[in-house]
């Protein structure tokens, strides 16, 4: 046996179910659960753990706090594409795995399975989120007399999703941002990976995006927290309604809106949608008319498997 043929042997083992669209699944789902870790993880060091260890004193005090979480959230897009891209594309989020099935060819019946693994790795990575910080959770809530579940326990359950700004009166105001927030994050996705217009090369198409993910934080982020992700909100909420932050969590009781928790999922939706038929309206599908085609053997939508009995 050549040698190429024994590594070939190597690269194959293992049961078969890794060779089709589960093992895509198990990477989707790896891959929201590093974006929830070190998303959720940067947003409780700023919350909890650093004031609580006698780094700092306030919370969400100056803009450097942002800057923070805006940074950290970024980084943790950037990780999680580069952990699960090579096996499903790295979606990682439901609004563009729905944008991805309606603009791009990818199979309308792996939509179900990857908004699954999406949703499941959000929840996991929010599970250890929780055992990590717990202690410092724990200790500023009672240093800040927090009941957690009432309306002052929002502090600690923000570590976990999103919740509107006070001067959004009603639910339309957070709707929009989502809707708008999603739509760049989308439109910006598929710039990077069209291979009619300028794609990121040399594999640095995951810093790209983490990137844009910061972008949105520092200009579309005050307002709703930027969920701009159906799975990365309703995972860690879904969570945080188990460890006892209840109403607060579902279904998202925070005055001005009380029933908050269908705008991160339904507005990311259709924001995705929007802007991936903004992007093609307006680029894609004009490059195309101009004659412009993609680089030999190169495959815009991420590498998949087939799927196998």
């Amino acid at each position: 046996m050549s040698a190429s043929a024994a590594a070939m042997g190597r690269r194959t083992r293992g049961p078969a179910w890794r060779r089709t669209v589960w093992g895509e699944h198990l990477a989707e789902c790896v891959g929201t659960f590093v974006l929830i870790c070190f998303g959720d993880g940067v947003v409780a060091m700023t919350v909890a753990a650093l004031n609580q260890s006698g780094r700092g004193t306030k919370i969400f005090d100056a803009s450097g706090d942002w800057l923070l979480i805006g940074w950290g959230w970024g980084f943790a897009v950037a990780f999680g594409v580069y952990v699960a891209g090579g096996i499903s594309g790295a979606h990682i989020n439901p609004a563009v795995t729905l944008a991805f099935a309606a603009r791009r060819g990818f199979p309308w019946r792996k939509v179900p399975g990857y908004i699954a693994a999406q949703v499941l790795g959000a929840f996991l990575g929010a599970l250890l989120v929780y055992i990590v910080y717990k202690g410092a959770i724990d200790s500023y809530e009672r240093a800040n007399h927090i009941t957690r579940g009432a309306a002052n326990s929002v502090p600690t359950y923000s570590i976990f999703a999103t919740f509107p700004a006070k001067y959004l009166g009603n639910w339309i105001g957070p709707f929009v941002d989502q809707v708008v927030g999603t739509a760049f994050l989308v439109a910006f996705v598929f710039a990077v990976v069209d291979e009619v217009n300028q794609p990121v090369r040399a594999n640095l198409a995951p810093i790209v995006i983490g990137f844009v993910v910061v972008a949105i934080g520092m200009s579309f982020g005050a307002n709703a927290g930027y969920a701009i992700n159906p799975a990365r909100d309703f995972g860690p909420r879904l969570f945080a309604w188990i460890a006892g932050w209840g109403k607060i969590a579902i279904p998202g009781d925070y005055g001005n809106v009380n029933t908050y928790l269908w705008i991160p999922i339904v507005g990311p939706f259709v924001g995705g949608l929007v802007g991936a038929f903004i992007y093609d309206l307006a680029i894609h599908d004009v490059l195309v008319a101009r004659g412009e085609t993609p680089a030999p053997g190169v495959d815009e939508h991420g590498r998949t498997v087939e799927d196998q009995a």
